[in-house]
């Protein structure tokens, strides 16, 4: 064990010299080695406080963290050594400390300091005791104009930073838009970002998310046309995403959504969108020119920048030169939540010996706490798009759904690519030999087929003959339970 760890801290860790590199904003050269401004501690779990679970993803979690000595409280992110270094993630990890490092700008979250342990990585980030954006839309069914135009206007100009710096964010949603106390906008998650090779951010050696240009990244409904097409990556994705989450500020829902990603990327490349009709003349004209299908036509990338975007009348009355002195909208809360301001101490309690864990166990029966408030269901990471599953498929059918999960069997696992059809038809196949491995006997009859999720990663698929169990690292459990049965009762 100690030696695995040898191992992973000389491919993660990054030394640096004593002196300071000038701050995060400035035109920095690439090199060998650089100061970091976040300092990489020698803190221990044990001098945090752990409260709720802001976040999770494939190989971490986001939970708030409060310092016993000082009482200063941080979201602190918590990374999966193991699972990192499995799923050849350390460059991705790598480049996002870099990146969070030298960004300074008041509408991206603050990285503070980072640690480690025998099993997992920290990043002390900035915490915004607002939420996510998201749950703001979610919570008021849709935002009105003037709210949507002053969190939009705060995106594009921390985006405005981030482009000219030369990085291209690559997954802006609403998810990933954090609210302070006092509620303004600051963008979060640099797990995907992409450097330019023009780049005013220093990147060291080993440390770039991918070295293709196409790489497949992102959230399914806001992924650009030109990406779905294996076009390199450009800042137009950015701004794609902003004319998506601008739509759904809007109109509480994603442009594109649809019953699974194989559907939502038809509508993509289609540009197929249905405009409310309560929607604005310049609201729909800005959202329209953002979703141009060239992304060097969209208003921000195209003639005029930046600041042709910021002229556009929607955004009018907006004082860019002030625009974090202006007064935010008044932020909804959950029934029973206290305000952003106040800490009561009273955050649900979490064990930081199940890092492992996703997520809790929940009693059996019990449901997630998206499914008992009626959260709109979030849309997974992309996980595959590629024509090789065409081969399996009869003329006309298409796929409704695909993950790749683990099948599990007795005390032994194996991965396979589970897909579902609008035959209907349900199998899986060995997805590096590419081929069929089983069918799951279709039927509209839920006591022939039925699917039980046990937690946002496992599930099982019931027939009378057998009970199939899979993990789908992506925690699309529920998103499974919802398309099968949606298929049997069509």
């Amino acid at each position: 064990m100690l030696e695995m760890e040898k191992d992973f801290d000389s491919k993660l860790k990054i030394q640096g010299d004593s002196s300071s590199n000038g701050g995060g904003g400035g035109n920095i050269q690439r090199s060998k080695s650089f100061a970091f401004r976040a300092p990489q501690e020698n803190y221990s779990i044990q001098d945090f406080e752990l409260g709720k679970i802001y976040g999770v993803g494939s190989y971490s979690k986001v939970v708030r963290a409060k310092k016993k000595d000082t009482g200063a409280v941080y979201a602190l992110k918590i990374m999966d050594k193991k699972f990192i270094t499995k799923e050849n993630k350390t460059a991705y990890v790598k480049l996002e400390r870099i990146v969070l490092d030298q960004l300074d700008h008041p509408g991206i979250v603050q990285l503070y300091f980072t640690f480690q342990d025998t099993f997992s990585l920290y990043m002390a980030l900035e915490s915004c005791e607002g939420g996510e954006l998201f749950d703001q839309i979610t919570r008021k069914s849709r935002l009105t104009e003037a709210e949507a135009r002053f969190y939009a206007a705060e995106v594009v100009d921390a985006l405005e930073y981030i482009h000219h710096l030369g990085l291209i964010h690559r997954d802006i949603k609403p998810e990933n838009l954090l609210l302070t106390a006092e509620g303004h906008i600051k963008i979060a998650d640099f797990g995907s970002v992409k450097p330019m090779q023009d780049s005013q951010i220093t990147v060291l050696p080993n440390a770039a998310s991918d070295d293709k240009a196409c790489t497949f990244v992102g959230t399914a409904a806001y992924v650009p046309p030109e990406v779905l097409n294996s076009s390199p990556a450009t800042f137009g994705n950015d701004l794609w995403a902003l004319g998506c989450t601008l739509f759904q500020m809007l109109s509480g829902t994603s442009p594109f959504k649809d019953a699974s990603e194989w559907l939502i990327f038809q509508r993509i490349i289609a540009r197929e969108i249905r405009f409310p009709d309560y929607l604005s003349d310049e609201a729909r004209d800005l959202i329209d020119r953002l979703l141009d299908s060239d992304p060097s036509r969209r208003l921000g990338a195209g003639s005029g920048g930046y600041d042709a975007l910021k002229r556009h009348p929607f955004f009018k009355g907006i004082d860019w030169n002030n625009l974090r002195a202006q007064t935010p909208p008044k932020l909804a809360l959950e029934p029973g939540t206290p305000s952003p301001e106040r800490d009561d101490g009273q955050e649900s309690s979490w064990n930081p010996s199940h890092t492992g864990d996703s997520y809790a166990r929940q009693p059996d029966g019990a449901t997630s706490s998206s499914e008992e408030t009626g959260h709109i269901t979030r849309l997974a990471s992309i996980d595959s798009f590629d024509s090789k599953w065409q081969q399996f498929l009869d003329p006309g059918e298409s796929i409704l759904m695909i993950s790749t999960v683990k099948k599990f069997r007795k005390l032994t696992s194996k991965k396979v690519q589970l897909l579902l059809t609008n035959k209907p038809k349900l199998f899986y196949v060995d997805p590096s030999k590419l081929t069929g491995k089983g069918d799951i006997i279709w039927s509209d009859n839920s006591n022939d087929l039925s699917i039980q999720v046990t937690s946002p990663s496992h599930f099982k698929i019931c027939t009378p003959k057998k009970v199939m169990s899979f993990e789908d690292a992506k925690q699309r459990a529920w998103q499974w339970k919802k398309a099968i049965e949606g298929l049997q009762n069509r």
